[in-house]
């Protein structure tokens, strides 16, 4: 999904829920400026960033994602990851289930928390997960469950791209 539309589908939720760019950043721990830029579609937004969005917004992050569109055309493009929503367009589900691939030396982020727990099942590749600043290296068909409470991020060190099934509970 271009990132203009998630900016403008924040936009709108932030302004039905009265809120200003400045409260939604200090609910978020996101800077105004970053705020504003996602917005106007100027910059794209991370799955970290639009997971505190969402949480500050009180909706599911599944809302971001088209679901009038084809399946494979329902992610969330970057330069080096992918997201596609997995939720069947059921938005205030107790969980929200995202198929993340991540590009070879995908290893930039910042590592980040937030309600719920979180569930990890790697298809294709190695993933590299870090809890509390412990790294766990996970293989192909391995799962790992976790307190999304505890401060974690998801890292591909290899040279291949790596997929894996995120279920994120509230």
């Amino acid at each position: 999904m271009p990132s203009d539309s998630i900016g403008k589908q924040i936009k709108s939720l932030r302004k039905t829920r009265e809120l200003t760019l400045k409260e939604l950043a200090e609910r978020t721990g996101v800077s105004i400026s970053f705020l504003s830029q996602v917005e106007r579609g100027k910059s794209s937004v991370t799955l970290e960033s639009l997971k505190k969005i969402s949480d500050a917004l009180e909706v599911n992050p599944s809302i971001f994602f088209s679901e009038n569109r084809a399946r494979e055309e329902s992610g969330m493009e970057h330069e080096s990851f992918h997201y596609e929503d997995l939720s069947c367009g059921i938005h205030n589900a107790v969980f929200s289930p995202i198929m993340v691939t991540l590009k070879p030396g995908e290893n930039k982020g910042s590592a980040f928390s937030h309600n719920g727990h979180e569930f990890l099942f790697v298809i294709e590749g190695r993933l590299t997960v870090e809890v509390e600043g412990e790294r766990i290296e996970l293989c192909e068909q391995q799962p790992f469950m976790f307190d999304a409470g505890k401060v974690h991020y998801w890292y591909n060190f290899s040279e291949k791209d790596v997929k894996f099934l995120v279920v994120t509970s509230k």
